[in-house]
């Protein structure tokens, strides 16, 4: 087996350190670049365990030498710099002391029997991440994300996630008109139109697979996505509130499609 090549660095002005540091701190850097940048042990060894093998690993000149041999050999090449260059470019208050560059998934098309979650236009990197990591959980493996989403390979959302997007399909950039490919029910949330889910779940009105649509933080589902949905759902809220946040709400829907398709 090849030894991995290294490098140690240590001039700010280096092209590969530049590159990065726009990975780490602009959200949409990876559409241009074709790679994304994923830092701290428990995203990168999320990879490793799913067999997601990155292009370049970078650590910190203090934890190099400490660094766990199948993190220092998992890609064919290591950087190694100097601990406030990490710093300077990680995206995190408290910066990790390694992470891996990954080359971005190869686009693909829809799935049009797969479990999936379109995300319309929600916005909030903490809430995308969040959903990723429910419809992970729940065996959602496709993720649609309509124009206007947040960037689902962003570091903000990749941190959300906790490790979900190396178990998912993630397909950025969709128009309306896309979805028509979809040959499984679209299941879309209201606070006020539909039957309450816990009643579908419970007269197995639920259809499995299904895609659930969540929209964005403020607005909802658009009028136009909604028209295409088969099936209108609220969740019960005996105290009260006006409405859900869309992560806890995606939670909540997601977990009874998943009780739903057990059932079966």
């Amino acid at each position: 087996m090849t030894s991995p090549q290294v490098q140690h660095v240590t001039s700010k002005d280096n092209a590969f350190l530049k590159d990065l540091r726009r990975l780490s701190q602009d959200s949409t850097a990876y559409r241009k670049q074709g790679r994304f940048w994923a830092e701290g042990d428990h995203l990168c060894s999320a990879a490793l365990v799913r067999g997601v093998k990155p292009a370049v690993g970078v650590f910190s000149e203090s934890f190099w030498p400490l660094a766990p041999v199948e993190w220092a050999q998992a890609a064919t090449k290591s950087i190694v710099i100097p601990d406030a260059m990490f710093h300077d470019i990680s995206g995190l208050e408290s910066p990790a002391s390694m992470g891996f560059v990954f080359d971005l998934p190869a686009a693909t098309g829809l799935q049009p029997l797969t479990a999936s979650v379109i995300l319309d236009r929600v916005q909030d990197a903490g809430n995308v991440g969040s959903i990723l990591r429910s419809a992970s959980a729940f065996g959602f493996r496709q993720i649609i994300a309509l124009k206007g989403t947040a960037a689902l390979w962003s570091p903000k959302v990749l941190r959300a996630g906790m490790g979900a997007h190396w178990g998912l399909q993630l397909i950025e950039g969709v128009a309306l008109l896309d979805l028509a490919a979809l040959a499984v029910p679209i299941v879309v949330t209201s606070s006020h139109r539909g039957a309450y889910l816990h009643q579908a779940l419970q007269n197995k009105e639920l259809p499995t697979p299904c895609a659930w649509a969540l929209g964005h933080e403020g607005q909802g589902v658009s009028a136009e996505l909604e028209a295409l949905a088969g099936l209108h759902v609220r969740i019960a809220q005996p105290g009260g509130e006006e409405s859900l946040n869309v992560a806890a709400a995606a939670a909540i829907c997601l977990h009874a499609s998943a009780t739903a398709s057990l059932r079966e």
